[in-house]
């Protein structure tokens, strides 16, 4: 795991302890994309299938994740990010541990969404994040978060 990928692990441990207790870990920060796994025992229900607020939370943190690593890389360490909104789909059942993965927004959404914060102080981003079983490549899980960047 990188160090950035460590640091945000505990970050997520010390600041929202919830994420200990659903065993959330960062598996890895690699061009841009941020990869978060869940285990299925400390998130299963009652059908022996991952929770569906553990994937509604793995989902969120993932864009959280991505963002406040993204800020930190462009030396922006005055922010507070908070999910604005948030929209989920849940086309396949997690019956393993949960692998969440959120990708770079394109290019031009980053660059205004930097500008906007360096002008205003606050600034929105929409991130994807999908939410797969472990070992395959299929979404379990689709998320859209509007993330707010402010002062």
């Amino acid at each position: 795991m990188s160090q950035a990928a460590t640091a945000l692990q505990q970050v997520l441990h010390h600041d929202i302890p919830l994420t200990r207790e659903m065993g959330l870990q960062v598996l890895d920060w690699q061009a841009g994309t941020l990869r978060l796994q869940l285990p299925l025992e400390a998130n299963v229900n009652h059908k022996h299938t991952m929770f569906g607020g553990s994937l509604y939370c793995a989902a969120v943190l993932a864009g959280w994740g991505w963002l406040h690593l993204r800020l930190r890389e462009a030396g922006i360490e005055d922010g507070h990010i908070v999910i604005q909104q948030g929209q989920i789909d849940y086309p396949l059942p997690v019956t393993t541990a949960a692998v969440a993965c959120c990708e770079a927004p394109i290019e031009a959404d980053w660059q205004r969404f930097l500008t906007m914060y360096q002008r205003r102080g606050r600034a929105r981003l929409t991130l994807h994040t999908t939410v797969s079983n472990l070992g395959s490549e299929a979404p379990a899980v689709r998320f859209t978060g509007q993330y707010v960047l402010h002062r």
